[in-house]
């Protein structure tokens, strides 16, 4: 598989909402998607210890290549509005910005994401128009 993967917080409300907005402006519609506690997530830890833990956004380029890569935090969300193109990547600009503050300033936010967008008590089901480009087997 080499189309790019999203991992996320399934049960974020904040995260759920940014993933409908990607599937909506997603030209491509190669992007796939896994939540972090995933059966996908945990195979892609396994590939990259660093992952182990992380309660983050994951972007991971050439899946299941010898040239897999994985984005974490701030460098994840900017991998995918270079993907989405257009005036998404106006993002890029953030780059100019040191990742270490890029970084804490994801941190602040993802510390209060559950109390701006809501926590689901599981990961919502995908409409079927979508659900295959969901990595989760509990999806069909």
């Amino acid at each position: 598989m080499s189309a790019p993967v999203l991992l996320y917080d399934g049960v974020c409300g904040v995260c759920n909402s940014a993933v409908r907005t990607i599937l909506r402006y997603d030209r491509e519609g190669s992007l796939r998607f896994a939540a972090l506690d995933s059966d996908f997530a945990r195979e892609m830890a396994s590939r990259h210890p660093e992952l182990i833990g992380l309660d983050s956004a994951v972007f991971v380029r050439n899946t299941g290549q010898p040239t897999e890569s994985v984005y974490i935090r701030s460098t994840a969300l900017l991998q995918v509005a270079g993907y989405l193109g257009g005036w998404w990547r106006l993002g890029y600009a953030a780059y100019a910005i040191p990742p270490f503050v890029r970084d804490w300033l994801y941190e602040r936010f993802a510390r209060v994401r559950y109390r701006i967008g809501g926590r689901h008590d599981t990961c919502p089901i995908p409409s079927a128009e979508v659900r295959s480009r969901f990595l989760d087997t509990a999806y069909g």
